[in-house]
């Protein structure tokens, strides 16, 4: 079909949106009266059974009354909008499956999109009002988590993982809601794919990276906003043995690295938001806790926020080497004090004094990400962990960020280090200017 034939058709199905309201409704009964647990394809199969016999009775009736039935690409299309109403993301799908997409933001009446080359485009509205929006959040809600989970005034936020890997996060607290969608296309990446086709390092870093997994050192990646973290963790995970127990801690589930047949023995576990009575909420750092009594060989923790960094510095320092972990830092070096600030927030309210030495003892390296002057998301700096002085952590920019942003070397690695690293794989002559 043409870019002009689907224009026409997506048209068409616009003009009939009240006959895809109606068909939506009258599936949903149908399929909530059956009362059956019905698996996802199961579901999916119910689903289009329904809206065939659904247009055949639509068409029958329009017979009946002397008017033509709809012309078949129409027929089509509003059958198509009304399964991915109850099957898929309504209208949201056309842009979750458009590959050159990689974050959707709405305000209301207003959808922003970007996109893979770093440009930001305003498109059509999803939803005629802000009523729809919320009915539409709440239908996925309901059908992409694990838990059905609110959304209205008195719990005006919800975040969840959308089937192909995509992290919505909504929030009621305007006239109008918002909605924020990560778009993870790369679900199955490793270091050696970030660094060949998308090139975010070279060769010889990629083999220093994986090294660094190999060697059990526990990593700390950062970087701002939208520069490939979980990504970039998912990668890194890749290089680590299949054979090894890996927990992961997330807030929403995006790593995904339980699904992967390259981590047979991996359990993700994932914070749960107290309930009406404000009762059964689990965070972060308890889920730390709880890793710990799983006899995990690694603790990957998606992303740092809070005081969940505490149990994880104790779990990187008390033998479950290897661990990682993200965090918002805008540089290698501020990397330190957000954990320090977020420690000094946790339930221990650890003094900077007190948790320099922690992190001095527990992180090995510091990997951080940025924007290249030429748009790609690259390995920017790394930093290895000496020791602790006081208040300070100690470290030396082994990698720092050149012209371009990208990591050149810098200072070298300590020869014990280098020797860990070298009976791990790795070849110091692969990086070149070292």
């Amino acid at each position: 079909m043409s870019v002009v034939q689907q224009s026409r058709t997506g048209w068409q199905a616009s003009v009939n949106q009240p006959l895809i309201d109606e068909l939506r409704q009258q599936v949903a009964s149908q399929l909530a009266a059956s009362g059956a647990r019905l698996s996802g394809r199961e579901r999916d199969q119910r689903v289009d059974d329904l809206v065939r016999v659904a247009l055949d009775a639509h068409a029958q009736r329009r017979l009946a009354a002397g008017a033509l039935p709809l012309d078949p690409p129409v027929e089509k299309a509003v059958a198509k909008a009304v399964r991915d109403a109850m099957t898929g993301m309504g209208p949201l799908q056309p842009l979750l499956a458009d590959p050159t997409i990689t974050n959707i933001f709405i305000n209301g009446g207003t959808v922003w999109v970007k996109r893979t080359d770093g440009s930001k485009v305003r498109v059509p509205a999803i939803t005629s009002t802000a009523d729809e929006l919320i009915a539409l959040i709440r239908d996925i809600a309901a059908r992409a988590g694990a838990d059905e989970r609110r959304f209205d005034r008195g719990v005006p936020r919800v975040s969840v993982r959308l089937p192909d890997g995509s992290r919505l996060f909504a929030t009621l607290l305007a006239r109008e809601p918002s909605v924020s969608i990560r778009k993870h296309t790369l679900l199955q990446t490793s270091l050696d794919e970030l660094a060949i086709t998308y090139g975010a390092m070279d060769g010889g870093l990629r083999d220093l990276l994986t090294a660094m997994v190999l060697a059990r050192r526990n990593i700390v990646i950062c970087g701002g906003t939208d520069t490939g973290k979980t990504t970039f963790l998912r990668a890194m995970a890749k290089a680590i043995p299949p054979h090894e127990r890996l927990i992961t801690i997330e807030d929403t589930d995006e790593l995904g690295l339980d699904l992967d047949p390259d981590h047979p023995d991996c359990t993700a576990l994932q914070a749960r938001e107290p309930n009406v009575e404000g009762e059964g909420g689990i965070d972060l750092a308890e889920l730390v806790r709880w890793a710990l009594r799983m006899s995990p060989d690694r603790v990957i923790l998606g992303e740092a926020r809070g005081g969940e960094v505490v149990p994880l510095l104790n779990c990187m320092s008390q033998g479950n080497d290897g661990s990682m972990g993200t965090i918002h830092a805008s540089s290698s070096k501020q990397a330190f004090s957000r954990l320090m600030t977020y420690a000094a927030q946790s339930a221990e309210r650890l003094p900077f004094e007190s948790t320099a030495p922690l992190i001095g003892g527990a992180v090995h390296f510091v990997v951080h990400l940025a924007w290249s002057t030429d748009g790609a998301r690259v390995v920017s700096s790394i930093r290895e962990v000496l020791h602790a002085e006081g208040a300070e952590v100690i470290s030396n920019e082994v990698f720092k960020p050149g012209p371009d942003r990208r990591a050149m070397p810098a200072a070298p690695l300590r020869t014990d280090t280098l020797g860990e690293l070298m009976s791990a794989g790795f070849n110091p002559d692969a990086i070149r200017g070292w």
